[in-house]
């Protein structure tokens, strides 16, 4: 009432008048529209072109009322400053009243006229949004005028900056232009491709699998003029009790299970660290009407650098999860992805979308034994179809082989062979990185995928070709050995209830690719002339994942992985992975000093786990996990039998999720 009362009487009335007739009018078309996209459910994908063209038509609308107060707050900032300047005579109120008719006129003429121009989204550079999965449409803004506010095109603002779903435009003179924040879905701040309904649809954020994907907050958003910055990440305390001493703490690292010939196959343990907290970023920017570049980076504490220690600091290091840019085109529906991701080979759950795989809610970081995934190096192209329901991805991505020489003498990646000669296989790390083995590669690994989000359910189908590579050499001679290995396999995610219950399988099998599971079985071994030898593997996964109320998940998994054996033997000795002739006499004994190779053959993992979040509102989300896990280890026989260890495992964990 103070600003009206600046004002003459005839031109306050007017003003509140039409802002009256404008909001009505505004609010009018909005429920119709929007309650006429019910009627067009039956078909999602006419239902998403029917939403993203009304929502064009009513953010035109809204720009027209915009520019109707944009005129009358310059009126009332040129009122100010005459009044400050010498005081408000006669011609200036008239001046005043005449301008707001004025605009107010111009306003209703182009409300008028705006909606049947800006329908597609395209044409008079108008852009338009995808359709939430959360809330089935997205939160229109207030836009300056000539602008339109999507997820795919930010505007850029300058000055002062009005957040809030209800910003308004402020000045401080009449030569001031509106700074006003673009108000769009929280789910499309972060997840710019568009995706189909398939009644799966993206992770919920909280969920221990959208956060071990790389799930961003939606209270944590911030528009710096064209970027848009948004946080996420927790912070975690987790512990866990288990019957055998393996000194990984939370991260399962199966292959040092120990058998009974070792005294902490004896020993019960138990280990807590918050080392698993994460720190998330993503910028975004928008390049034009239909494109976007973003950035996202993901850290934690994972790493022990060589000064951590385990008895007064617990200074665990920062260290790279994820750290990539992804470009997006939604004219052309083409996707584009540079830098450290999880491995395109990793199963998803919608589309073929950064931070949108299909992992595992449990507690354990290692995530399940059998589990399908990598973060690593990659250049990514992906391109969808038939209304982004059909996917195709290749991706090429860094390579290493993970080697097994049992029998053999090595060193620092050098190999002595039966026959005298030598073979190199990899190279510890010198200058700035570690030191540990770093595998000779003689090109990156190549994957394709494909990807079908039906009405009902997400199906993957997926290969890989990889090429292990040594060099094989005597004094002033060598060649080099490349082998060609590589396989396949897939992923479903059924939604038996949507948004309720879901089955999720997965699996992958073939040769040389054993460290894309997460036992970390061995890639590849050497024959005994040193060729190298890839080694045949499968591994797969199976849950059952439930959200019975918005605070509680609860889910059941099962993990296998599988490697095969590759063996040869020369001169009376054994060499290679699995060779029967290997002494497993030692095993069942504790402290015996008979043999006990005991290559892995397989392990598995049974699960059950819940997850309730106690606390959820604007300070964030507060949750407890529990996960009881139960895996069993078994070696390839040898002289003595094969034997086999298991292990019982209770985790425990607290998280806060400050913008989630």
């Amino acid at each position: 009432m103070t600003t009206f009362s600046l004002l003459p009487a005839p031109a306050s009335r007017q003003m509140r008048t039409w802002l009256c007739v404008g909001t009505i009018l505004a609010t009018g078309l909005l429920s119709m529209q929007l309650s006429g996209t019910a009627y067009a459910a039956e078909d999602e994908t006419a239902s998403l072109e029917a939403l993203e063209h009304q929502m064009a038509q009513i953010q035109e609308q809204q720009k027209a009322l915009q520019k109707a107060l944009m005129g009358m707050q310059k009126q009332i900032a040129a009122h100010r400053a005459a009044l400050t300047h010498g005081g408000g005579s006669s011609a200036t109120q008239s001046a005043v009243s005449g301008s707001s008719h004025h605009t107010l006129t111009t306003a209703r003429n182009t409300t008028t006229g705006s909606g049947s121009g800006s329908g597609s989204g395209s044409g008079s550079g108008t852009g338009h949004k995808g359709w939430s999965p959360e809330t089935g449409s997205e939160d229109v803004g207030i836009e300056s005028a000539g602008t339109t506010a999507t997820a795919m095109n930010t505007p850029h603002t300058t000055g002062r900056h009005v957040t809030g779903p209800d910003a308004q435009p402020v000045f401080s003179g009449q030569d001031d232009h509106p700074d006003v924040e673009a108000v769009i879905g929280h789910r499309a701040e972060d997840m710019i491709s568009r995706i189909a309904e398939n009644s799966v649809g993206p992770h919920a954020r909280e969920t221990a699998g959208g956060q071990a994907a790389g799930a961003l907050g939606d209270h944590g958003v911030f528009h710096m003029g064209p970027v848009t910055l948004i946080l996420g990440g927790f912070l975690d305390a987790a512990a866990v009790v288990e019957n055998r001493h393996i000194a990984s703490g939370t991260f399962n690292y199966w292959q040092a299970m120990p058998y009974p010939n070792e005294s902490r196959y004896h020993t019960n343990n138990f280990e807590g660290s918050a080392r698993y907290s994460r720190i998330s970023l993503m910028a975004r920017g928008n390049v034009d009407t239909h494109s976007t570049i973003s950035g996202f980076f993901e850290m934690d504490f994972g790493a022990g650098a060589a000064t951590t220690d385990a008895y007064e600091s617990n200074s665990y290091a920062f260290r790279m999860r994820q750290a990539y840019l992804a470009y997006d085109n939604s004219d052309l529906n083409f996707h584009f992805l540079a830098g450290q991701a999880w491995s395109m080979l990793t199963p998803g759950r919608i589309g073929i979308i950064p931070r949108q795989e299909s992992l595992p809610e449990t507690v354990e970081s290692s995530m399940l034994a059998g589990q399908t995934w990598a973060r690593q190096l990659q250049f990514r192209f992906v391109k969808d179809f038939l209304q982004h329901r059909l996917w195709l991805g290749l991706s090429i991505e860094n390579s290493a082989t993970l080697y097994d020489t049992t029998g053999f003498t090595s060193s620092d990646g050098t190999v002595t062979l039966p026959n005298g000669k030598t073979a190199t296989v990899s190279s510890n790390g010198t200058g700035l990185t570690n030191d540990a083995p770093f595998s000779n590669e003689i090109a990156p690994d190549v994957i394709g995928k494909v990807a079908w989000d039906p009405h009902w359910g997400h199906y993957e189908a997926v290969g890989i070709l990889h090429f292990p590579h040594d060099r094989v050499a005597s004094l002033g001679q060598g060649h080099n050995n490349t082998a060609i290995a590589g396989g396949g396999g897939g992923s479903m995610v059924l939604p038996v209830l949507p948004h309720k219950v879901e089955v999720r399988l997965a699996g992958l099998a073939g040769v040389g690719i054993g460290r894309y599971g997460s036992v970390l079985l061995p890639d590849a071994t050497l024959k005994a002339d040193g060729d190298v030898a890839p080694i045949p593997s499968i591994q797969a996964t199976g849950g059952v994942i439930a959200h019975p109320t918005p605070r509680v998940d609860v889910y059941g998994f099962f993990g296998y992985q599988e490697a095969g054996r590759r063996y040869s033997n020369y001169g009376g000795g054994a060499y290679g992975y699995g060779n029967p002739n290997y002494s497993n006499l030692g095993c069942e004994t504790e402290l015996s000093t008979l043999g006990c190779t005991a290559n892995t053959r397989s392990v598995m993992e049974a699960t059950v786990g819940a997850w309730y979040r106690f606390f959820k509102g604007h300070y964030g989300t507060v949750e407890a996990g529990a996960q009881l896990a139960y895996s069993r280890r078994d070696a390839w026989k040898g002289q003595g039998g094969g034997p086999d260890t298991s292990m019982s495992q209770i985790f425990l964990d607290f998280r806060y999720l400050p913008f989630q």
